[in-house]
């Protein structure tokens, strides 16, 4: 398991995919590790350099304590991701966010144009709230812990055709909210509570595609329309039968809509 000190903390990742091919980036949901993404890699790593990493407090990345009201914030996310591309050599990179992943790409983009080559959103906006959501959660898991909150997850999370016919892994991913370090959790969703990003979105400069699940309750469809239409040339996919993890749900169709985006972006000069 590769681990890595970058940006001031230790970053669990996973760089596959031939050493010559243009890098992407994959950045998680709140309450994820980076194995939401197991049957999307597969589909890209012929053509891409894949980079995969868990965001702080998420999966085997360090977490840091938040400490009073003071949690996380999208400018030190942003700059967990930068760390760890300065950290592996890596120049430039096509980024791919879902949810907070999204919106932690958003602030990448805007803090460092130069290093994003082309830009994917995933079920992300640029305002997910209202703030009581995100302070009602958090007084929830304080109060009775991260199980507290898994049900209400998972009908978020996945349509209820796949909560229904995929039993198993509606345990498997409700222990992985359950184990994900309540710090991590909290602190990222200070960060999301406190995030309005919507007046960035006219500085993306990237190439942007922005994905939906058709189905996605935490973050609308309505959302990305919004949000494509605020980032100048963006363009707008929206998955049938998919929720808020399309990864999981419709993995081939996700890297289909990827692939295709990302091939039609102009290499780099080497």
């Amino acid at each position: 398991m590769p681990f890595i000190e970058a940006a001031g903390i230790t970053q669990h990742y996973e760089l596959s995919g031939p050493a010559d091919a243009p890098v992407l980036l994959f950045a998680n949901s709140i309450g994820t590790s980076f194995h939401i993404w197991d049957a999307v890699v597969p589909r890209l790593r012929q053509r891409y350099r894949i980079l995969r990493y868990d965001m702080r407090g998420h999966g085997l990345t360090q977490v840091t304590p938040v400490v009073g009201g003071a949690g996380y914030s999208m400018d030190l996310l942003a700059g967990d991701a930068a760390g760890l591309l300065d950290a592996l050599g890596i120049a430039r990179a096509h980024v791919c966010g879902l949810s907070i992943g999204g919106m932690m790409a958003q602030r990448l983009a805007v803090r460092e144009p130069g290093r994003v080559q082309g830009l994917v959103l995933c079920d992300t906006a640029g305002l997910i709230g209202p703030p009581s959501v995100w302070t009602d959660r958090i007084a929830a898991i304080r109060a009775r812990g991260m199980a507290a909150i898994a049900d209400g997850v998972m009908a978020r999370w996945f349509t209820a055709a796949f909560r229904d016919g995929r039993p198993d892994q509606i345990r498997g991913y409700t222990a992985m909210l359950a184990r994900t370090a309540e710090d991590g959790y909290v602190g990222c969703a200070m960060a999301i509570r406190d995030a309005d990003l919507r007046a960035d979105a006219a500085a993306i400069a990237a190439p942007t595609l922005v994905i939906c699940g058709e189905e996605d309750v935490a973050t609308p469809p309505d959302l990305s329309r919004a949000l494509a239409a605020a980032i100048p040339g963006a363009r707008l996919a929206l998955l049938p039968g998919a929720a808020h993890l399309p990864g999981v749900e419709k993995p081939a169709e996700l890297a289909a809509l990827i692939d295709g985006f990302l091939g039609g972006i102009p290499a780099e000069p080497r």
